[in-house]
């Protein structure tokens, strides 16, 4: 759980949508490929998703842990969030996590560029029914392959608040290197954090691409 992922608007109630839908690109996103893992995919955020995604958003135990997620998180958020991703106001390849087998949403992550080209940021959160899985190690592995696969960078970052040991271990398994700490706003607590910066250059992630070692 880390960075942010979401935010504002109206509801709409889901409907489980079929394989082939699952797995069909979005238009809009043709820089960010469906990505597929063993367990997952991770593809655009749509309408069905907006109840499944406020009902876990909305959870103190989440928001406190990233850095721009509301609490409470309304359906109203949900939709908005949705919605930006579509537009791209967002700003970054923002991914829906979900089961392969059946579609269930899961939590999203994100790869997001920094202004100097070279470098992009990592971001992930999973309701708290799911954790302790696997999923998010999982997803952020996919997110981090895809990245270096398809986009001419160097590294990438990843930040988690210093007491989140769950997140904090899922990046040392995808390789990520402590960098340093500092302080970041929170915005479901209305002050800032104290987070711990780590970084994956590409030399490292060439070396780790079996992923073998490191679940």
């Amino acid at each position: 759980m880390q960075t942010e992922l979401l935010r504002e608007d109206q509801s709409r109630s889901p409907i489980s949508p079929s394989p082939e839908e699952r797995l069909r690109p979005e238009r809009s996103r043709t820089d960010c490929p469906i990505l597929l893992s063993p367990r997952l995919v991770l593809r655009g955020p749509h309408e069905d998703d907006i109840d499944a995604l406020a009902h876990l958003a909305n959870n103190a135990n989440i928001a406190t842990m990233v850095s721009r997620m509301p609490h409470p998180y309304t359906v109203a958020d949900a939709a908005d969030f949705v919605r930006r991703t579509k537009t791209g106001a967002i700003g970054k390849c923002v991914y829906a996590i979900t089961k392969a087998d059946n579609g269930a949403f899961l939590g999203c992550c994100g790869i997001e560029p920094h202004p100097d080209g070279k470098t992009a940021e990592l971001g992930y959160w999973l309701g708290e029914p799911h954790w302790n899985r696997g999923y998010a190690t999982e997803a952020a592995q996919a997110l981090t392959d895809m990245a270096f696969r398809t986009r001419d960078i160097d590294q990438i970052d990843a930040r988690c608040r210093v007491m989140n040991v769950a997140s904090r271990r899922v990046i040392q398994k995808c390789g990520f290197q402590f960098q340093g700490s500092g302080m970041v706003d929170s915005l479901a607590l209305g002050g800032t954090i104290a987070v711990e910066w780590y970084r994956l250059d590409r030399k490292t992630w060439m070396s780790l691409r079996s992923w073998g070692g490191q679940r």
